[in-house]
């Protein structure tokens, strides 16, 4: 492998891809560390101590979207924006024909998409930073009024009632949004100069970011007394069994994300002067997760926002209250808060398996594909070209599905598992499953994907073979 490695530096083109690559992920690391200047960090970070189910909510978003909101830096909203914008536009793009007939344009529709989905970027970043600016707001003014508190903003930035003064606030959400935009800039330029997936390595650099904090509080937690310890303390034994986890689940996440149904195809056979030509038996493969990672982020997005709403009006109950309703917001906080219930886990798989076979059904199109199949002059042996083949193309797809949806659910649940079980952080086991080990596999597989394309290109060996 370390020959390997240095084979892929001796190559200058793919060195430059690779270190440019790395400068710009860089760029990112820096930005996110650079406070917005009418932010107080020590207040900010006495502040989130006491907003337990807001951070709870923010830490979350954080794993899928790269963003630091606990943090309020340049480069606080990350890139969900323009993840936002782009599954809208994909979205629209299957119910809206002017948009379909883009896509079908090749590479001029694609750009003009791209520059739709860039507006709308910027749109959803104003909208984004205005309410999230306006709650941190209100928040703190809460927060200083009912203990005295330090206040997140610094003084010169708030009026007298400790409201953002106008052109604090308006600095504030100009700063965020432009942070965003740099990231998209950042993301293109690794596209088209660098290696990989410029947004999803972005994500991947915030996700890893947080591994070491993670690991440091479990290596605090841990004893070498042995046994397993519920109570906070963990023996050795538990971190044998997170470090065999951790491998096999990563193995399983591999498997699945590279497995395939191959279909046999043959092509229909022609002739040409005195050549015969086609008639080539090949296969037409199916990905098993079709749908990628985007069901468990849709899934956990829908979520979190009951969770929030039941942790917010848990804090506004009274004795004056109606019984049953404190009854209905204490049970919803017992589902949707703290160590997470039978219930949730069981409203997190249904969306998943809902949300698989949506997205399978956005993305994957029976009818189109049968149709080039049958304008390359290729069939599936036993189905007539056309309608006849579509329909076993969606019956095929639709019994894979079901075995992608059950991997993604077991995947999702695993980090609620072991939290629940083993009382680890939240944050550690996210990488155990969920969103955090998907995304990062898949971006590895990719980089490795693209890596490999440069050195088969010039007769070297792949990174994967022996």
């Amino acid at each position: 492998m370390i020959e390997k490695i240095k084979t892929m530096f001796r190559i200058a083109e793919l060195r430059k891809k690779i270190l440019l690559t790395i400068g710009l992920i860089a760029v990112y690391r820096l930005g996110w560390n650079i406070f917005l200047p009418m932010v107080n960090p020590e207040g900010m970070a006495a502040a989130f101590k006491s907003f337990a189910g807001f951070n709870d909510l923010l830490s979350q978003v954080a794993v899928f979207s790269g963003t630091q909101l606990d943090q309020m830096t340049i480069f606080g909203l990350g890139i969900m924006p323009y993840i936002s914008a782009s599954i809208i536009f994909q979205l629209l793009a299957t119910v809206y024909e002017p948009l379909e007939r883009l896509q079908k344009e090749g590479e001029s529709g694609r750009k003009k998409i791209n520059e739709y989905t860039r507006y709308a970027t910027i749109l959803i970043c104003i909208i984004q930073s205005m309410a999230y600016l306006s709650m941190l707001n209100a928040q703190s003014m809460a927060q200083v009024s009912s203990s005295g508190a330090q206040n997140m903003f610094v003084a010169s930035c708030v009026t007298e009632s400790g409201r953002l003064t106008f052109s604090a606030y308006w600095l504030a959400i100009l700063t965020m949004t432009t942070g965003t935009a740099f990231l998209m800039w950042l993301g293109e330029q690794i596209d088209e100069y660098g290696i990989g997936n410029g947004i999803s390595l972005l994500i991947m650099a915030g996700i890893l970011a947080r591994a070491p904090g993670a690991l440091l509080e479990l290596f605090r937690d841990a004893t070498t007394d042995g046994g397993f310890h519920m109570g906070g303390q963990f023996g050795i034994e538990v971190l044998i069994f997170l470090v065999i986890l951790f491998i096999l689940v990563v193995l399983a996440v591999v498997f699945v994300t590279k497995g395939q149904r191959r279909i046999p195809t043959q092509s229909a056979k022609h002739v040409r002067g005195r050549q015969v030509y086609g008639g080539n038996r090949q296969y037409l493969p199916l990905r098993v997760n079709q749908a990628g990672v985007m069901p468990i982020i849709f899934a956990s997005s829908l979520l979190l926002f009951p969770q929030f709403l039941f942790a917010y009006l848990g804090q506004r109950l009274s004795s004056d209250n109606a019984q049953w309703w404190i009854s209905f917001v204490q049970g919803g906080n017992n589902i949707f808060s703290g160590s997470r219930s039978f219930t949730y886990i069981l409203l997190d798989v249904i969306l998943i398996y809902f949300f698989c076979y949506f997205w399978t059904a956005v993305t994957f199109n029976p009818k189109d594909m049968a149709e080039n199949l049958k304008n390359h002059g290729t069939f599936i042996q036993g189905y007539r070209p056309g309608s006849s083949t579509a329909n076993y193309l969606e019956k095929v797809m639709l019994r894979i599905t079901y075995v992608g949806a059950s991997f993604l659910a077991i995947i999702a649940i695993v980090p609620t598992l072991i939290t629940n079980s083993l009382h680890v952080n939240v944050g550690l086991a996210s990488f155990f499953g969920g969103t955090s080990l998907l995304i990062a596999v898949s971006v590895v597989l990719d980089l490795v994907d693209k890596i490999d394309a440069h050195l088969i290109m010039r007769n070297y060996k792949s990174l994967l073979e022996k």
